[in-house]
């Protein structure tokens, strides 16, 4: 079977190289250096399990920049461009998503249309109806950073939101390509699928949110947090994952994703939804008057990627609590391997760990890494399990 995926971020390529197992994959990316890259075998994002199948492994893949040569006799066309909620406007951008659907019933108009990407609530049956088209499909994918590809070959689920022969097809696919046996398959409504997607970002928000009040309660009252969260997770309806305190929840899903699910309750009745969003910010801000407490003049950042493995800064709430330190006068200098450029967003970069250790009156840490034991006395961080 030939298959064609549009967008070669986390989502894209993961399922480019599931799916390139099996069956022979064109991946569409409009930037030619990370085409040139996959194409050398080479992986354009951080992803250690993506780096060895490239590397590593027999896959039909090719990646490419031409139109035409992408969707020639493809029966599956998969996209994972990019979108994103803009909250001042109330309007979630889906434009890169509508343009894919317009090119793949104009140069394949038989194929099957998957949406990867994520879309507000309604779009898939609204697009069904602009296009007189049943042939698309929504279905979420449920990947983190850095282990997108892992997270695809060990599916916690597969939803596919239709109810057809093509929706089971896709599904096949997907248990093809994962290692795990049988993992869960459902078939839904796409409004459902699309509902299902947010309702499950936002609920990791939620609990992201809730461990990191209780830091902050446990914090200003001089209590020791660990000792609280260990007792918490015992109970076995709660356990413990997801519950390492942070600088706040970010990256490319939570924050659009809760928003959007907030806008989506303009007519329902709700609290705890809107209060998600509420609560993140209270969080920044929080731990940027923290650091103000000290009075420093330089505010090291020691990394501004979302999660250890990553190197993902979108919507990175490491960059939000920067801002606040600058909005109060505050030198703010980064460190981030990852960077080629002396700058971003306006803060100084500082490539050498040394002369950032030195140049920093307090260092800030989302995570806690091993080259910072050296200088903990500088460092501050709510990081109590070292890791995600």
């Amino acid at each position: 079977m030939k298959i064609a995926v549009l967008g070669a971020g986390y989502v894209g390529l993961s399922n480019a190289i599931l799916l390139a197992q099996h069956h022979n994959v064109v991946l569409n990316e409009i930037i030619a250096e990370k085409v040139d890259m996959i194409n050398d075998k080479k992986s354009p994002i951080v992803d250690k399990e993506i780096s060895d199948y490239l590397a590593n492994k027999n896959l039909e893949l090719v990646a490419t920049t031409d139109k035409e040569k992408t969707y020639d006799g493809v029966e599956f066309v998969i996209i994972a461009t990019p979108t994103n909620y803009d909250e001042k406007t109330n309007y979630f951008d889906t434009s890169s998503v509508e343009d894919v659907i317009e090119d793949a019933l104009k140069y394949a108009p038989n194929a099957t249309i998957i949406i990867k990407s994520t879309i507000p609530v309604g779009f898939t049956e609204e697009m069904q109806a602009k296009y007189d088209a049943d042939n698309i499909i929504f279905s979420p994918e449920f990947l983190r950073e850095g282990h997108a590809l892992y997270d695809n070959l060990h599916p916690s689920r597969i939803i596919v939101g239709a109810k057809n022969e093509a929706a089971q097809t896709f599904a096949n696919l997907m248990v093809e390509g994962a290692l795990d046996e049988n993992p869960p398959v459902l078939l839904m409504d796409s409004t459902e699928a699309e509902a299902t997607k947010l309702f499950a970002n936002t609920y990791l928000a939620v609990r992201v949110s809730y461990f990191n009040e209780l830091d902050t309660f446990a914090e200003s009252k001089g209590l020791d947090t660990k000792s609280i969260i260990d007792g918490v997770g015992l109970d076995p309806r709660i356990g413990n994952h997801y519950n390492n305190p942070s600088f706040g929840y970010g990256g490319y899903c939570l924050p659009k994703d809760t928003k959007q699910l907030a806008a989506n309750y303009k007519d329902v009745p709700n609290n705890l939804i809107r209060a998600v969003v509420k609560s993140n910010a209270t969080r920044k801000n929080y731990i940027a008057n923290k650091i103000m407490e000290d009075h420093p003049e330089t505010v090291g950042i020691y990394r501004i990627t979302m999660k250890s493995g990553s190197d993902n800064f979108r919507q990175s709430a490491v960059i939000d609590i920067m801002k606040i330190l600058r909005g109060e006068g505050v030198n703010v200098l980064v460190y981030e391997p990852t960077l080629k450029d002396d700058s971003i967003e306006g803060f100084q970069v500082e490539h050498d760990f040394n002369t950032f250790t030195e140049n920093s009156d307090i260092i800030l840490a989302n995570r806690l890494e091993d080259d910072l034991l050296s200088v903990k006395d500088k460092v501050y961080t709510r990081d109590l399990y070292r890791n995600n």
